[in-house]
């Protein structure tokens, strides 16, 4: 009988301990947002050609987002850009080809992936850049080195081009 008592202890602990360490905790889902978060409705697009005579043909597209917080993001996506290579990216005044002075540097697109290296977005905190975009006499370039000398692909946007997608 103690051969039984004890089996039955030992079996009577062992379920106990099964059963409670598979009980899982039902967390619910989280429906708010952080300040500042949440979905991004107003974007304008613009595409980014390849110049010639570069033996590159890099292109692609830059879209400017506006978020909750009123931040303008960019965000670059470019296609047959080298593996291991970087491509310094700057917003210039006036129209592609103009080549006046740059008005910000952005970062560089990582070849491997096409887009920003550093960030999904680079962030302009101005409150009102973005609404100023259709004004802007501007574009964008992608350059091959960092001495920024040789643009591998370039963008008007602003009064130099319509967007090709907005919202």
């Amino acid at each position: 009988m103690k051969i039984n008592s004890l089996t039955l202890i030992i079996f009577t602990v062992a379920t106990t301990i099964v059963f409670s360490s598979c009980e899982h905790e039902r967390l619910e889902p989280v429906t708010t947002t952080a300040d500042g978060g949440g979905t991004i409705s107003s974007f304008l697009a613009y595409n980014i050609d390849s110049v010639g005579g570069q033996s590159t043909n890099i292109y692609g597209r830059v879209v400017f987002y506006k978020d909750n917080a009123n931040n303008t993001l960019v965000q670059l996506a470019l296609y047959n850009t080298m593996s291991g290579s970087e491509y310094p990216v700057s917003i210039v005044s006036g129209a592609k080809g103009s080549e006046t002075e740059e008005i910000l540097s952005l970062y560089d697109i990582k070849g491997d992936t096409g887009e920003f290296g550093e960030s999904k977005f680079y962030v302009i905190g101005d409150p009102d850049y973005f609404s100023s975009i259709s004004a802007m006499d501007a574009h964008i370039n992608v350059y091959l080195s960092e001495d920024k000398n040789t643009i591998a692909a370039s963008g008007d946007f602003g009064v130099n081009n319509d967007p090709v997608e907005s919202e």
